[in-house]
């Protein structure tokens, strides 16, 4: 199976560490990427990681997954509660998927309770800052593993 693992991110998420840091902390998407990145190479991983404010070329990357990734992390940011279209192009994609999100959505607004991506995801982690980003992607390699 394919070591190669999709890290896709969703709108506002380039103003991280900018935009609400009481929210969302003071670690901007360069950082997250650069701590993806090394945790990758410790676990033998190799990542692309891409952000967009678009939907459709989050859709994109998916479909480009499909055919090269063994598993994928996405931090869908205000698209998780609106998008059918990325979960459409979740539902064809048949490695892992490990739905991320900065903050606690539960603790938040009551439309940031439901999510469309979860109903793919075969893992959430919320609330855990940009660590849950390191968790997805060791969770991943494990279930990479499992299948090798």
């Amino acid at each position: 199976m394919s070591r190669l693992v999709y890290v896709l991110n969703g709108p506002n998420l380039n103003l991280l560490g900018k935009r609400q840091p009481h929210i969302y902390g003071s670690e901007t998407l360069a950082d997250v990427e650069a701590s993806c990145r090394a945790l990758a190479g410790e676990l033998g991983l190799e990542i692309r990681f891409h952000q967009s404010n678009r939907e459709y070329e989050i859709i994109d990357w998916i479909h480009e997954a499909r055919e090269t990734a063994g598993g994928l992390v996405i931090n869908p940011a205000a698209f998780t509660h609106t998008s059918v279209a990325i979960l459409d192009a979740l539902n064809t994609f048949d490695p892992p998927v490990i739905e991320v999100h900065i903050s606690n959505v539960h603790k938040r607004e009551a439309f940031r309770h439901h999510s469309y991506v979860s109903l793919r995801a075969d893992g959430v982690i919320a609330g855990l800052g940009t660590q849950g980003y390191g968790l997805a992607l060791r969770r991943i390699a494990q279930l990479i593993d499992a299948k090798t």
